[in-house]
């Protein structure tokens, strides 16, 4: 199920946005308001390497902090990042590097929540995010 970028709160929006100014790729957001009682929305991107994944995970830390006076909860994966997670409670974003999205599939396992994917402007039309065509 898709949903518009307007229908996502600014706080997820703008950890999207971040994600895509360090070049993330696969940003999509999960609504999982209704089906989740641990968190509400989850944001996932993935980052081509070590680096870049905590690059990106730094960026929207340091953005919602500058935007919005938030720090995260809780904070994993930033000294391997291969997987970060910053826990904001009612949302979780996670930054993947590309074997780790592979093999976890978070997008499958919530596949019923309503979701957005972000494009980066300079690349056009949005990116299908990893097990899924373009047009669903």
């Amino acid at each position: 199920m898709s949903m518009s970028a307007d229908e996502v709160p600014e706080r997820i929006r703008l950890a999207a946005e971040f994600a895509l100014e360090r070049k993330a790729r696969d940003v999509v957001t999960l609504d999982l308001r209704g089906i989740s009682s641990a968190t509400d929305w989850f944001v996932i991107a993935t980052g081509s390497s070590d680096i870049q994944v905590k690059a990106i995970a730094e960026r929207i830390s340091e953005g919602l902090r500058e935007a919005h006076g938030e720090k995260p909860d809780h904070v994993e994966g930033l000294a391997t990042a291969r997987w970060v997670l910053l826990d904001y409670i009612d949302f979780v974003v996670h930054v993947f590097h590309p074997q780790a999205r592979e093999f976890y599939q978070i997008e499958t396992l919530w596949g019923d929540a309503p979701r957005v994917d972000f494009a980066d402007p300079d690349a056009g039309a949005p990116a299908a995010a990893p097990g899924r065509p373009a047009d669903a």
